[in-house]
């Protein structure tokens, strides 16, 4: 079947339950990918799609493996390889939207950092949709916790990024042991050899699709973006909150559910916050996006599908909680700001993992986010004391009030003998309550010898190094070295990507010819522990372990810190 530019939905071929699903989600037109991709899918051929993040790729895959699941069979019909855990969840997530008005639709996210547990026990009930990283996914292989005798489907997202992160043969592994007649489809931002090899050794006849996103953003949105760890976000979204003069604000996060935590959790901190999601009722959203037009809101979090159509000129603030993975889903985001030619702010959080996101989304919008900095303390303060002063202003201009107040006042001085100075500032704690009016200072970082006054580490010196953050290091080896053709961005990006770590957690990287020395966090969890010890580079467990042995006098290459 061919497709046409004016094509909709229902002109592609999707089973009538994906249909409605679609429509519920609020997709009215697919987007060029998606209509040059979901008919041949639909068809049984396989797909090799060179196409950005931003265009809507992930409908493009999970709506015709959807419309063709087979609901009676509980081995796993469909494998989606992902780079990140973050994008596996996300994937994982839009097929759960998508499979809506498909009752008994199973999806499980198998990725490093999550318990075993959770997922042995549903692949034990079954699954119909398997969303996962290379490294988890051959670890269940080689368990045999994992059958995929049955796969008909298998999706390769983001595949220029797994092979940059070391994941070329996991990759090729888990496509030579699936089903020879299993349907393929590959995307990947960029061609290189590499890619185009794996896509004539494992692709039958694919039909080749390039898609470029044509999305762009409004001139009138300054577009910044601020890189906080995710245990970091609700305390740098409240000292924006603080900071920003802002009117109306939406703040976008991925789930349903913590749209109704993010709000509960700003409302506490004194903020004036609502959510509203694809479970809200529809009385309730009208009432909750009248307050936020009518000033009785100023803070409304919300979901993708819950913002759509929302048109609210108050609204001069957009924040991307969490960083969409699409760009066409970011421009529909901050294009809620800046309405009727007004100007608007969109502030986006960037996770350290989340890096390649930001490079995707400048590349296809072409522009370059500002980089900001989290407010400190200083700026909180300043800013609540302007705002002190200010309601002290508007107190003294309301005379009447005033006056009778000023009696009160006198009498107290002269019964008490009390300067009236302390009175007011004893009214002052009586209007403040137990929250304090400024904020404690933050921690001076420790002061740096003198170069002259540093220690020298030498051959046998073990003592503990550190990260620029305070970070205390220890040393660990891994099974994979030299002969293994192993390189240091490989070990980084295999090992935070598995074990939930940030590029700023490695030290010096030192390849040996059987083995690697790599320098983590001393204090490594329990959790990360348990994700590294399954970890694979270059389809090797890496056996992680504490080494005992004298540091190396100097690494044979320091690790890239940067994504690829």
């Amino acid at each position: 079947m061919s497709s046409t530019a004016d094509d909709t939905f229902a002109d592609l071929g999707l089973a009538g339950p994906v249909l409605r699903a679609v429509a519920g989600v609020g997709y009215e037109v697919p987007s060029p990918i998606q209509a040059a991709t979901i008919p041949p899918l639909l068809a049984g051929r396989d797909v090799m799609g060179l196409a950005q993040t931003g265009t809507g790729k992930t409908a493009a895959f999970a709506l015709p493996i959807l419309s063709r699941l087979d609901l009676g069979e509980r081995e796993p019909q469909a494998l989606m390889l992902a780079p990140t855990r973050e994008l596996a969840v996300q994937v994982a997530e839009a097929f759960e939207r998508y499979a809506e008005e498909l009752p008994g639709v199973h999806v499980l996210p198998i990725y490093g950092g999550q318990g075993y547990g959770v997922q042995l026990s549903a692949l034990r009930r079954g699954v119909h949709i398997v969303v996962g990283t290379p490294g988890r996914i051959m670890d269940h292989l080689e368990k045999g916790t994992l059958d995929l005798g049955s796969l008909r489907f298998l999706v390769l997202d983001e595949a220029d990024e797994m092979l940059n992160m070391g994941f070329a043969d996991d990759v090729e592994t888990i496509l030579a042991d699936t089903p020879d007649d299993k349907q393929v489809a590959l995307f990947s931002a960029t061609m290189p050899k590499q890619i185009r090899r794996l896509s004539e050794q494992y692709l039958h006849d694919p039909i080749e699709i390039k898609v470029e996103s044509k999305t762009a953003t409004a001139a009138n949105i300054r577009q910044r973006y601020l890189t906080v760890s995710y245990p970091q976000k609700v305390d740098a979204l409240t000292r924006i909150l603080e900071v920003e003069n802002f009117e109306g604000m939406i703040v976008f996060v991925r789930t349903k559910h913590e749209t109704e935590t993010l709000a509960e959790k700003l409302r506490a901190r004194g903020f004036s916050a609502m959510a509203i999601n694809g479970d809200v009722p529809q009385p309730v959203r009208e009432r909750t996006v009248n307050q936020l037009k009518n000033a009785e809101l100023d803070v409304l979090v919300a979901t993708d599908v819950a913002a759509r159509g929302l048109d609210v000129q108050r609204i001069s603030h957009v924040v991307n909680y969490d960083i969409p993975t699409d760009t066409e889903s970011y421009v529909h985001r901050i294009g809620r700001t800046g309405r009727a030619g007004r100007s608007g702010d969109a502030i986006s959080f960037v996770t350290p993992r989340e890096r390649y996101l930001l490079r995707h989304l400048e590349k296809a919008n072409g522009v370059a986010l500002e980089q900001m900095s989290l407010p400190s303390v200083d700026d909180v303060n300043t800013t609540r004391l302007a705002r002190w002063d200010e309601q002290i202003t508007q107190a003294l201009e309301a005379t009447s009030r005033i006056e009778r107040f000023r009696d009160i006042i006198a009498h107290y001085v002269r019964e008490h003998d009390v300067p009236e100075v302390d009175v007011a500032a004893a009214l002052a704690v009586v209007a403040q309550g137990d929250e304090p009016l400024l904020l404690d200072p933050e921690p001076e970082p420790p002061a740096r010898p003198p170069r002259g006054e540093r220690p020298v580490r030498g051959r046998g010196d073990q003592g503990p190094r550190a990260t620029r953050d305070g970070t205390a290091l220890a040393t660990y080896r891994i099974a994979v070295g030299k002969r293994h053709k192993v390189e240091p961005r490989q070990i980084v990006g295999a090992i935070a990507n598995e074990g939930g770590l940030r590029r700023q957690d490695f030290g010096a990287i030192t390849i040996r010819p059987d083995f690697s020395l790599v320098e983590l966090p001393a204090d490594l969890s329990a959790q990360t522990w348990d994700a590294l010890r399954s970890t694979r580079i270059s389809g090797k467990l890496i056996g992680l372990k504490k080494d005992d042995g004298p540091p190396a006098s100097r690494p044979t290459r320091k690790p890239r810190h940067k994504n690829r």
